[in-house]
């Protein structure tokens, strides 16, 4: 197993990819391809992505921690092993309630 580092055909610990920073959020990238993206983040606590909205699907899967996820004004608090589906085209918003890591996953359509 390779820890903090992503090798073909090789387990990794996806939570060791991304550290946490102070007052940041740290993101990184592990595939970008014409099908999608699947990026990790780490933010600190009370960092938030402010509400927006996407042209594609998205997949939310928290590694860590817990955040607040809005999805079109309804709230809902997410824990390690919990995801939420963020809809294409509808406005959301996450913000860390703790420090958390998450998987994001984005289909493009």
């Amino acid at each position: 197993m390779t820890k903090g580092k992503l090798q073909p055909a090789q387990k990794t610990v996806l939570a060791s990819v991304v550290s946490y920073q102070s007052d940041s959020i740290v993101s990184r990238t592990i595939i970008d391809c014409k099908a999608g993206t699947v990026t990790l983040f780490a933010f600190d606590e009370e960092q938030c992505l402010s509400e927006h909205m996407a042209p594609y699907d998205a997949l939310l899967h928290v590694l860590d921690g817990e955040a607040q996820v809005t999805v079109s004004g309804e709230a809902s608090d997410i824990h390690e092993g919990e995801a939420i589906i963020l809809p294409a085209g509808k406005p959301h918003s996450v913000r860390a309630t703790r420090r958390f890591k998450m998987l994001l996953t984005m289909i493009r359509q």
